[in-house]
């Protein structure tokens, strides 16, 4: 922990190619239509993550199926990890035969005392740049969260009761073969979205957690859903509650403009994700 701020500042840079198989894969996995994808069609926002997976060695995984701690990641001695929220600029479009570079670096780290026990929060910059442009076309922040085990005196927070006035509305059931294939196509190997014994038996949760970039992928997807021809220009969201597989969720929309607030809320109607974008 005290060597947390030494990690601020370390980057890395990976390459990869916007391939079609992965869009036309997410596309079906969305229950959308097949798309006629080609060289030069551009990316749904948020589906560059289907690009730089976690492409670790079967000895580097740990027991919660991903990567040990260290590498890149500072190596935070809490068992718990979950994505808890980002933030994009989304600036120029990234295409489909795009020889695209991401440079990722250490923005932030803190450890803070939580209701349940100490957390550890760390902060992540990507650039990606397209075909060795000078400038990023997309800037994303990535906030991490590390806690401890789950203890059976744990108090959760209290829930926050959804947003009544959406104007969009999509239900649906996240199930096991939802969450399976979403992880196959970002190679996410975190047992909590697919293993149900070693997320009821080890973590503690009620059943399978569905991936925090899986709802708001599904966010941005309302978005797509209703305004086709929407040019995000910015979107960030945070994770507030987890939603587990089996019972249905709710991705709703609002807009004022151009800004459309976004949001999940499970079968009680709590708020699971909040979330905001910006339309060029």
């Amino acid at each position: 922990m005290e060597d947390l701020k030494s990690w601020i500042g370390r980057s890395e840079t990976l390459r990869d190619t916007i391939t079609e198989t992965p869009v036309k894969a997410l596309n079906a996995t969305l229950d959308h239509a097949p798309l006629d994808v080609r060289a030069g069609m551009p990316l749904f926002p948020l589906w560059h993550w289907l690009y730089f997976l976690p492409l670790h060695r079967a000895s580097e995984i740990g027991p919660d199926g991903h990567a040990r701690r260290g590498g890149f990641l500072p190596p935070v001695p809490l068992p718990r990890r979950m994505w808890a929220g980002s933030q994009f600029e989304f600036r120029t479009p990234m295409r489909v035969g795009d020889a695209v570079e991401r440079t990722s670096t250490i923005a932030d780290g803190t450890v803070k005392a939580g209701r349940t026990g100490q957390l550890v929060f760390v902060k992540v910059r990507h650039e990606l740049r397209c075909n060795g442009a000078a400038e990023p076309a997309i800037v994303e922040f990535h906030d991490i969260v590390y806690r401890e085990a789950k203890k059976p005196t744990d108090v959760e927070p209290a829930p926050q009761a959804a947003p009544a006035a959406a104007t969009w509305q999509r239900e649906l059931v996240p199930d096991d073969v939802l969450l399976f294939r979403y992880s196959a196509l970002t190679f996410n190997g975190h047992r909590i979205h697919y293993d149900r014994r070693y997320v009821t038996e080890v973590e503690g949760y009620p059943g399978l957690v569905v991936h925090g970039p899986l709802i708001a992928t599904l966010l941005m997807d309302l978005l797509r859903r209703q305004v086709p021809d929407a040019q995000v220009d910015t979107f960030r969201f945070k994770a507030v509650r987890p939603t587990f597989d089996g019972r249905p969720m709710t991705v709703s929309g609002a807009r004022d403009g151009s800004t459309v607030k976004l949001w999940a809320q499970d079968h009680e109607g709590w708020l699971t994700m909040d979330a905001i974008a910006t339309l060029k």
